[in-house]
């Protein structure tokens, strides 16, 4: 058998894994997965499951002895759904591990509901609101995928210095992860003596971005775009056919694959973004490359690389079974000895290590990239990586908190 064929038979023998309900035997382990599969951020969620599945076919469909069953659950993007979703797997299906969910608000959501479910393990998918863990963590939250702030090292020294943009507007989805990420590119970008004059700030769903095109001031060296899935698509396509000629600067999801890849003219308003994330469609590192070969394997139908959101899922559910190896399945203890393990678990992910702070948020490397066209294909090309990163982007932690939790006002540098 190919190792393609290998791949689809055992990804589709997950599959059916993940449609079955059935009652978990004495050696079966539950895993609850969820992930936005509904609404303006389906495809980023479908990619994210793709990770997980990615994961557990890697592992066998097993860990720490056990099979590893999984069970599904969808949100659409908000708290209320995610939450709504969280409750059906722990109290109702009895997972043990809950690995989600995917969206900024729905992690702050999810982490408070984690804390009135104490022997319930809860790993992040890929939510990245930076007050999900450094504001009132929970004690069995735990997040291997850094946050949105730290998504952005690097990228606005990058571009004040590099690419000369003093003054930039901001345009960016309406909650707690595009908070993070405008924060994450603001405080260095501002430090250096960068001005941002004006933030635009949009429901998610939205699908007419006239108004706001309309809007942007003509006196910026560029637009920093924070907007994700179907939005970006959105705001891109109208943004070209406006005539919208200002560089852009991305945030992490902006010029990820699940907007890469799509159909329509985005291409011609984002060859050449600068942007930053965890994530590189060209780094020459052999623990990438064969990430995107097993990818490309396991879903021929999937992007021509993985995005962010495949990445993160996989990188988390790696986590969770690495651990449960350790603890050779043992969750008698309501997963104690898990959360311990995984309080301390480090090891080798696709885009380099990882280990936990204090707060049990991941230190690991952050790309900063552009946008380039391949022969037809739009890839994010490496520009600089930044090791280790740490949630405080490198200040003292007393010194970082002083800047008080991203929201629309703050940071501000007019």
């Amino acid at each position: 058998m190919t190792t393609l064929k290998r791949s689809l038979a055992t990804a589709a023998f997950i599959a059916g894994l993940m449609a079955s309900t059935a009652f978990a035997a004495d050696n079966t382990i539950k895993i609850g997965a969820l992930a936005t599969l509904e609404g303006a951020f389906t495809v980023l969620g479908e990619d994210g499951m793709r990770g997980l599945k990615l994961a557990l076919e890697q592992h066998g469909g097993k860990a720490g002895g056990k099979e590893i069953e999984i069970i599904q659950a969808s949100s659409d993007g908000s708290p209320d759904s995610a939450v709504k979703a969280a409750r059906k797997l722990v109290e109702q299906d009895g997972v043990q591990i809950l690995i989600g969910p995917l969206s900024g608000s729905e992690g702050i959501a999810v982490k408070d509901y984690a804390k009135t479910q104490p022997n319930v393990t809860f790993i992040n998918g890929t939510s990245a609101a930076q007050d999900t863990t450094l504001f009132d963590p929970a004690p069995n939250f735990f997040r291997f995928t850094t946050d949105g702030t730290q998504w952005m090292a690097g990228l606005g020294e990058y571009v004040y210095k590099e690419k000369g943009y003093h003054k930039v507007a901001v345009v960016a989805e309406d909650y707690s992860f595009p908070y993070s990420q405008v924060e994450g590119f603001m405080v260095p970008f501002c430090k250096l003596g960068g001005k941002v004059p004006a933030k635009f700030w949009v429901p998610i769903g939205n699908k007419d971005f006239s108004s706001v095109i309309a809007a942007l001031p003509d006196d910026v060296d560029a637009i920093f775009v924070a907007l994700g899935g179907a939005d970006a698509v959105n705001f891109l396509t109208q943004y070209q056919q406006a005539g919208g000629s200002a560089p852009l600067v991305g945030g992490s999801i902006t010029v990820d694959q699940t907007v890469l890849g799509s159909k329509g003219n985005v291409a011609k308003a984002i060859v050449g973004t600068p942007a930053a994330g965890p994530t590189a469609d060209t780094w020459d590192d052999p623990r990438w490359k064969k990430f995107q070969a097993d990818y490309k394997a396991a879903f021929p139908d999937g992007f021509p690389s993985p995005s962010l959101f495949a990445h993160g899922y996989y990188v988390n559910t790696t986590a969770a079974l690495l651990a449960l190896d350790k603890v050779n399945g043992d969750l008698s203890d309501g997963g104690k000895k898990l959360r311990d393990t995984l309080s301390t678990l480090q090891f080798d992910t696709p885009t380099g290590p990882v280990k936990l702070d204090h707060n049990r948020n991941g230190i690991a490397d952050i790309f900063v990239t552009e946008v380039a066209d391949q022969n037809g294909v739009l890839v994010n090309k490496v520009i600089k990586v930044n090791e280790n990163v740490n949630q405080t982007l490198g200040e003292p932690e007393a010194e970082f908190l002083k800047i008080g939790p991203a929201t629309r006002d703050n940071p501000d540098c007019k």
